[in-house]
Formats: structure tokens, sequence, C-alpha cells
């Protein structure tokens, strides 16, 4: 039985969600501890049952019975992996914290490598499954999805949607999940102001069970690709968004109106132009729009605060005489 040594700080936590990887779990456990206990032996695994229906959390019991680093959280109904994530880091302790899939996919043995490269300067590194084991309808997805991502975040990283990740404990604290957003997570820590790193990790062939992607994922990815982006770009500044496509709108239906009003001077009727219609609309929907990004100024100022600040950082306050 290994003992955990409640006096001494946590210096790894290592978070792994899991739904009905009972093939899995017994091997992923051996290799973790194969990996940590060398340099990590003060070490927590947090095991969190996404709603599994298998023996999987029966078999995390038995090997919380043989070793006090096994926590087990588990989840009354199937949640997703992103619900999974924010339990699991809600009850990190590790001033590390590493995420990993319970499909011995991805490799324990890279810990040691990620603290490393965390330690060089960064607060997020995310596992670039380089060489991967996976069928073409998973890759082929996969790769548009990094592309799509990378362009628009702005981001130079080959792989978002890798499990296995290392965090700084303040990152995990700090970032919120939900919906579909473990598969943002590096942009979300970017829009958190945190440093995000890459590094190559190795990718095994799925042994067990069944992969749990399905095309709902990619499509409700997308989706949260569209929030994230937003927010990233526009949300301390709405009006740059709705201002620009209300002024453009503005000034569609403005020189569409000019036009037929020229035409109208010089005895054209124009009363049963579906164009003056689209004229009209452009204008109307143009001030509306200038104005929703002015209400949404107003709201950004009344609830104005401090932009995140590194943990280091120091603030001066002074106060009038």
């Amino acid at each position: 039985m290994t003992i955990l040594d409640t006096d001494q700080e946590i210096i790894l936590s290592v978070v792994i969600p899991f739904l009905n990887e009972e093939g899995s779990l017994r091997e992923l456990y051996s290799q973790i501890d194969q990996a940590v206990k060398d340099n990590y032996q003060n070490s927590e695994f947090i095991f969190v049952d996404d709603g599994s229906t298998d023996s999987s959390n029966d078999i995390i019991k038995t090997l919380r019975e043989q070793d006090k680093r096994v926590r087990l959280i588990t989840l009354r109904r199937n949640q997703g992996k992103s619900a999974a994530l924010a339990v699991g880091f809600k009850a990190a302790s590790g001033k590390y914290v590493v995420t990993m899939d319970a499909d011995l996919q991805d490799d324990p043995a890279e810990i040691p490598n990620l603290i490393k490269k965390l330690n060089e300067g960064y607060d997020l590194i995310s596992g670039w499954k380089k060489k991967r084991h996976d069928p073409i309808t998973k890759t082929i997805p996969s790769k548009l999805f990094n592309g799509v991502t990378s362009l628009l975040s702005g981001i130079p990283l080959h792989d978002f949607n890798c499990g296995l990740k290392i965090y700084r404990n303040e990152v995990v604290k700090e970032i919120r999940m939900y919906g579909e957003r473990h598969r943002f997570i590096p942009v979300i820590a970017y829009m958190r102001g945190f440093r995000v790193g890459e590094l190559a990790v190795k990718h095994h062939p799925r042994l067990h069970g069944k992969t749990k992607f399905g095309l709902y994922r990619f499509i409700a990815g997308f989706f949260d690709l569209i929030t994230l982006l937003f927010r990233m770009k526009f949300l301390s500044k709405p009006l740059h968004l709705f201002g620009s496509i209300g002024l453009l709108s503005l000034v569609i239906g403005l020189a569409i109106i000019i036009y037929l009003s020229i035409g109208w001077f010089h005895g054209r009727w124009i009363g049963n132009r579906p164009l003056l219609q689209i004229g009209v609309l452009g204008v109307v929907a143009g001030v509306q729009l200038f104005t929703l990004g002015l209400l949404g100024e107003m709201v950004v100022e009344e609830s104005n605060q401090l932009p995140p600040l590194r943990e280091d950082s120091d603030i001066e306050s002074s106060e009038e005489e």
C-alpha cells in the first residue's frame, strides 16, 4: 500500500475523467504510478467517473483501498468531459495538474517531460499527438478543427484537443469549464493571459472500449469556438463588432435609397421595387446594430473590472489626501 504524506505539499495532481473504461483503468493506474514513483511520490490521482454503467467505478474503489493517493469523484449521470474536468480541477491541490484520457492512448511516461517543458516559463503545456493512432474518421475532422481553431484564435498549436496536458494550479482554478469547452482549454487560458506552449507526445492505439467521439461533438465544438472568439476579441469592446456591421449595413442601405431617390426625381416609380425595401431594411438594421453596440459598451463600463494579473504582479494604490 502506498501512503500519501499529508504533511507535505501535494506536488502533482493527475486528473482522469472516464466513462465505461473498465478494460483500461488498472493498467492506466499502474503506468501513472510507474511514471511518478521516482520524483513525485507525494501525488494524487483523481479519477472522475462521468456516469459509467460498467464496473469502472468498482475498479477505482478497489484501487483506492490499496493506494491512498487514489481519489474517486462520481457524477450521478453522464455530464460530459468538460463537467468531469471542472470537478476534477476543483478537487486538485497539486502544484502541477496533469490531465489525460483513461483509454491508454495518452502515455503517462510523458509526465516528467511535460513538467520540464512547463518549467521553461509556461503556465500550460498542451500535448501534440504528432504521430496519431486513430481511424481516419477522427484524424481528418480533428485536423480541420485544429487548423480552424489555430487560424481564428491566433494560437500556433497543432493539437488543441489532446487530452494530455499539464497546468499550473492557478490555471485550473481560474478557467471555467462547461459545454464542450474542454476542446478549447488552451484558448481559454490564453484569453486569461496565461502562457501556453506545446510538446509532442506519444500516442497509442485504443485497445479497450469504444471511442466517445461523434459528429454532434464536432458541431457543438464549433459553436463554442464562435463564443470564445467573440469573448476574446469583443467582450470588452462590443461596439467594435456591432458598430462595424451596423455601419456597413447603414451605408449600403443609404446608398440604395439615394440611388432610388435620384431615379424618382427623374420620373421613375420606385414604390413597388424590392430594392427600396432592401435599402430601408439596411438603414433600420444598421441603426439597431449600432445602438446594440452602444448598449453593450454601457454594460461593459458598468461591470468594468481589473484585467487578470499574474501572481507575481504588484499593484500600487493611492488615496487622495
